[in-house]
């Protein structure tokens, strides 16, 4: 070891509190790159095991391709492993409700397939031989075409032709004239009989664009079939792209993008640049919060051995020695603190993920459980970061003090270089703050860089705590918000199914477990005719009817509910049940009219003048009235309805709602075989996901052939609850630590500042200051440095916080969902920043008491 090292590491152990301040910095900036890192490679390792279970364990697909060219998959070097089904062929799907997919698509698995590409069966059992079949739920669903379990099908099974071209799954269908192109054929090869043996969910590598509805069987041996789609793993997916460019020849092929954009490896460039730009904006924050607290304590310790390098210098030491010197002080500092720092990033993660490992599954739907997973790479590129960032700080002084003259290295001339003008103090501001107040000001407007970095790292602290604060308060409200605005958990939906089929179903889907409560309503389009005197002079002036004569057709819809619901509803009005029910009786009704703002809160207001009114009403057939159908009523508005209406209805989605309430048993009188009808059907439940599984079996066997839906929206609002919960995890960990380096920064800089000015200090203690004195200009310092932070460090926290709730509102639109700043951070951040800077100076302050004020004052001498 040289002299210049020695050097170095003697005055690292003079200085232990610097020293051990720096290399906790290091240690919270390498654990801080390494729980990044590491989490990413956990979250990533966990979305791609839940989009194998979900999609297959597969890269890329060649379809239809013949038996020999799957042979020559199996010798290709870098090939983990293959799967194949049969391609038997496609029969046209009769009464189909899907124009875009008209076919049925017959896939022979064997039992390779039926391993590699998951099948998640509904009812029923999967197919042992080449006569029984697997049949998907969306037939049903979007194809409005029912198959059950045990149902018997003959099917005549071919190819799809465009000329002379075979048609594959790929391809999408080709209806009428396209692009230059006439019809496909359907080219009839084979007769075939299979029995239906298990209802499944749509298999996941059946594109969405694909023009048959994939019903699996088992594949024949005893068939010499030559028509296959081939599912091809890599040893290393990165190759997936070249791999079958250079293999596929003549033949199609399509990526498993599912899985491969959670590798890096697809072509998602929105979740690539979404990826890596997050990862790099929170590695270059963790950096920049780093690099204030190294390079300020290797700046401290330069300033400190200006001396020593002085002398050095002139002894014939060369810039390079010096900077050498500093940098191995950094490798130092760095070989203690990256490897623990490593240490405590993977151990925060480990213990971190058992906690938000069951919200991770709620957001995105898994039976793969969020494991810790270490990456290498990982690993090695955050410890590169954190040296780098070391490196960073210590070469930027020492290359100062390098270039800086050998006298004035000894004689200490530039550590404060300042002209009378710069440090001038007004009259006023004596006269407030009195001699103790000036001199604290004055040593501000003296030391400028480093007043800057303990205001910048604190202004740093406050911003990210305040921000990290609200974008917490504004989820959780808007999680809250979510919840109040709706009456049930489970709701199902469909169009056009009459009260024979609908009933019966409702009846079942009401003794699903869980279940405790239940409602049904059906929505029929209307149009009324309205003067444009009837309306409120606010809804005038806002839509332009401004002529009282000019009558206008308005779209109305009527809400009929159980007559139960109903009279509840009319009897919490104080109406009169009489006045009310019958079939002639007057109807309730609520017409409000939104105005979005910009800025603002949002503006709502009644659309009719007068609180009831006589209506014409008739049918909307095709955006028209059905004026021989038409209706007169009598209705009453109120403020408020007695049951949600159906989503796309509802009054967060259209500028106004306009709908009347109506029991169910008037239902028949607006009932027309051509009127448009949504019914809804809504339940609350103990336990929303077992009871949604029992209703899609329930569905699966009612006969049901329209298409419907059937949300869990309890798992909507758990699914929000469980990402503010892990964000606010997250949020505060990040915050805490960044926070950590702020304050190590902060001591480092306030302490070693006040050892720098020992013998400035001593001075004025040996001219008569007392210890009184003294302390009260070091308490201004102390106001000084939490004033001037939380004036810069409150605006932008309250701007920072207005851009996340502008942020979040804007993806989840609210009504009347005001900014709420979060003041019970904003009162601890004021008191944190006062407390950290008070306690630093009184630990620096109480070091310099226990000195002689002789022995400092001769130290300047000597």
């Amino acid at each position: 070891m040289n002299i210049f090292n020695k050097v170095a590491l003697q005055g690292m152990k003079k200085s232990r509190t610097r020293t051990i301040v720096t290399v906790i910095g290091v240690i919270l900036s390498a654990a801080m790159i390494t729980a990044v890192a590491t989490l990413g490679s956990s979250l990533l390792n966990f979305l791609v095991n839940g989009s194998i279970i979900k999609y297959g364990d597969w890269h890329v697909e060649f379809l239809d391709v013949n038996s020999s060219f799957v042979q020559e998959r199996t010798k290709d070097s870098g090939v983990s492993s293959i799967a194949a089904f049969e391609n038997i062929g496609y029969a046209t799907l009769d009464k189909v409700k899907s124009p875009e997919k008209p076919y049925l698509f017959i896939a022979g698995f064997n039992k390779k397939s039926f391993d590699t590409l998951p099948i998640t069966l509904i009812s029923g059992r999967m197919p042992e031989n080449s006569n029984e079949i697997l049949v998907p739920s969306h037939v049903a669903a979007k194809g409005g075409v029912r198959f059950n379990v045990g149902d018997t099908i003959s099917l005549t099974v071919g190819s799809r032709m465009d000329g002379n071209k075979n048609l594959s799954q790929h391809d999408p269908y080709i209806s009428g004239e396209e692009s230059g192109k006439f019809k496909e054929t359907l080219l009839p090869k084979t007769e075939k009989n299979y029995t239906v043996v298990g209802i499944c969910e749509r298999p996941g590598f059946e594109e969405h664009s694909a023009p048959g509805y994939t019903l699996i069987t088992k594949m024949d041996t005893q068939e010499q079939a030559d028509n296959f789609s081939v599912f091809v793993t890599l040893e290393n997916p990165s190759r997936v792209q070249s791999y079958a460019i250079s293999t596929a020849g003549n033949y199609s092929y399509v990526f498993n993008d599912n899985v491969l954009r959670f590798m890096g490896v697809s072509n998602n460039k929105l979740f690539n640049s979404l990826l890596y730009t997050v990862g790099g904006i929170l590695v270059a924050i963790i950096m920049v919060g780093s690099i204030f607290l190294i390079y300020n304590s290797f700046n401290i310790s330069l300033n400190e051995r200006t001396h020593q390098f002085g002398i050095l210098s002139s002894i014939g030491a060369t810039a390079k020695q010096l900077r050498n010197s500093v940098l191995f002080e950094g490798l130092c500092i760095g070989a203690i603190g990256i490897p623990i720092g490593i240490i405590v990033g993977i151990g925060s993660i480990w213990i971190v993920i058992p906690i938000v490992e069951g919200n991770f599954r709620n957001i995105i739907t898994s039976t793969v459980p969020l494991t810790l997973s270490v990456s290498i790479p990982a690993i090695v590129v955050a410890a590169l970061i954190s040296l780098i960032t070391i490196l960073i700080s210590a070469y930027i002084p020492a290359r100062k003090a390098a270039k800086t003259p050998v006298m004035e290295n000894i004689r200490q001339t530039n550590e404060v270089k300042t002209e009378s003008k710069a440090v001038k103090t007004s009259k006023l501001a004596h006269r407030i703050y009195g001699l103790e107040g000036t001199l604290a000001l004055k040593n501000f407007k003296r030391n400028k860089k480093r007043y800057h970095s303990i205001v910048l790292s604190l202004v740093l602290s406050v911003v990210l705590f305040v921000s990290g604060s609200a974008f917490e308060t504004t989820l959780k409200r808007l999680a809250e918000q979510l919840i109040m605005n709706l009456d049930y958990d489970i709701l199902f939906t469909t169009q056009d199914i009459n009260d024979r089929e609908i009933f019966p179903l409702y009846d079942k889907l009401k003794t699903a477990d869980g279940v405790y409560e239940s409602s049904y309503q059906a929505i029929f389009a209307y149009l009324c005719s309205v003067k444009a005197s009837n309306f409120s002079d606010r809804y005038q002036e806002y839509s332009g009817y401004t002529a009282p004569d000019e009558t206008i057709n308005l779209p109305i819809d009527i809400q009929f509910i159980e007559d139960n619901e109903y009279l509840s509803f009319i009897k919490e009005l104080g109406l009169s049940e009489k006045e009310y029910t019958g079939k002639d009786a007057k109807m309730i009704a609520f017409a409000k009219q939104r105005v979005d703002k910009k800025d603002g809160p949002n503006e709502v207001f009644d659309m009719f003048e007068s609180s009831s009114i006589n209506l014409n009403v008739a049918p909307q057939i095709n955006d028209k009235p059905k004026i021989e159908q038409e209706q007169n009523i009598n209705i009453t508005f109120v403020d408020t309805y007695p049951v949600n209406p159906l989503p796309k209805h509802s009054y967060k989605q259209n500028p106004y709602v306009f709908m009347v309430v109506a029991p169910y048993s008037l239902k028949d009188k607006f009932e027309t075989p051509d009127v448009h009808s949504d019914i809804g059907i809504s339940f609350r439940s103990n336990t929303p996901l077992q009871s949604v599984a029992k209703m899609e079996t329930m569905i699966q066997g009612a006969g049901i052939t329209s298409a419907y839906t059937l949300n869990n929206v309890y798992a909507i609002v758990e699914q929000y609850r469980s990402i503010t919960f892990v964000i606010n995890v997250f949020t505060y960990i990040f915050v805490i630590m960044i926070s950590l380096i702020a304050i190590a920064n902060v001591f480092n800089t306030i302490s070693t500042n006040i050892k720098l000015r020992e013998r400035e200090l001593a001075m004025l203690r040996s001219v008569g200051m007392s210890e009184r004195d003294f302390q009260k200009m070091m308490n201004f310092e102390c106001i000084f440095y939490g004033m001037r932070t939380l004036i810069f460090g409150l605006p932008i926290a309250a701007i920072s916080s207005w851009l996340i709730y502008k942020g979040l509102v804007s993806i989840e639109r609210m009504d009347n969902f005001k900014f709420v700043f979060p003041w019970s951070s904003l009162v601890i951040s004021i008191f944190s920043v006062l407390f950290i800077v008070f306690i630093t100076m009184l630990y620096a302050i109480s070091k310099i008491k226990k000195e002689n004020i002789i022995d400092a004052l001769r130290d300047d001498l000597t």
